[in-house]
């Protein structure tokens, strides 16, 4: 009950935040719990790999640049994604600046992020921190980071999700926008916050989710409208 309370309160604050609200409800979403593999188990070769993972990711820490970059990219929020994703297409994105690019891409960010909360609490898989019993990059997330599942990362589905929606928005800076999504996915890792298999199945949830969300007519017009303004500001 406790786990089902915290995500539902992710979702709401999440929402409240950014004044938005998903188009499609977590049942409508697809369901990742039947088509994702569980995840690793000990002793197997794909855990070896994320254990193997983890180690390179405490190593990438000493990279001062790159740890800065993981520390940033740690703050879930659709604020920080599009200041994020506003410098790689050297667009501010604000409600302000670029109402419909916003629109579309909080709205669908958080659209698809429904689609991680079954299976997370489904497999309730350990963080590699909690696991290992040692320190992330972000102490301040980790108590409350320990009652939500691992797998899989929510931050890469919230960031590989943004990537393929402003990709699509600005095909021609698409090796830019996904080199920038999948580093976000990567962050996590370092952080020690996600295995890396965590991370690659978040990519995957993603997928399908930003395709579930091409059936809806409403989401249609939003990426229209946000095409429209990017063109305009390109100009």
């Amino acid at each position: 009950m406790k786990k089902t309370l915290f995500s539902i309160l992710f979702i709401v604050f999440g929402l409240m935040a950014v004044g938005q609200e998903p188009l499609v409800k977590a049942e409508e979403m697809p369901n990742a719990v039947n088509f994702l593999p569980a995840p690793p188990e000990k002793g197997s070769a794909a855990f070896d790999y994320d254990q193997s993972q983890y180690r390179w990711g405490v190593e990438q820490r000493k990279n001062k640049e790159r740890c800065a970059v993981a520390m940033s990219d740690a703050v879930w929020s659709v604020e920080n994604i599009c200041k994020i994703f506003g410098e790689v297409i050297d667009i501010t994105i604000s409600p302000e600046t670029t109402p419909a690019i916003y629109n579309m891409l909080a709205v669908g960010c958080l659209t698809a992020d429904q689609a991680g909360h079954l299976p997370k609490e489904h497999f309730m898989r350990k963080r590699p921190y909690v696991f290992y019993g040692e320190s992330t990059i972000v102490p301040d997330d980790e108590e409350e980071l320990s009652h939500n599942g691992s797998y899989p990362s929510g931050h890469t589905i919230l960031g590989w999700s943004a990537a393929l929606l402003l990709t699509e928005m600005a095909p021609e800076l698409a090796d830019k926008i996904l080199a920038v999504g999948y580093r976000y996915g990567e962050s996590r890792v370092i952080a020690g916050f996600h295995w890396q298999s965590d991370v690659d199945a978040g990519r995957l949830v993603a997928s399908a989710a930003i395709a579930r969300l091409h059936s809806e007519k409403e989401f249609l017009h939003l990426m229209e409208d946000a095409r429209n303004e990017y063109e305009k500001l390109k100009r």
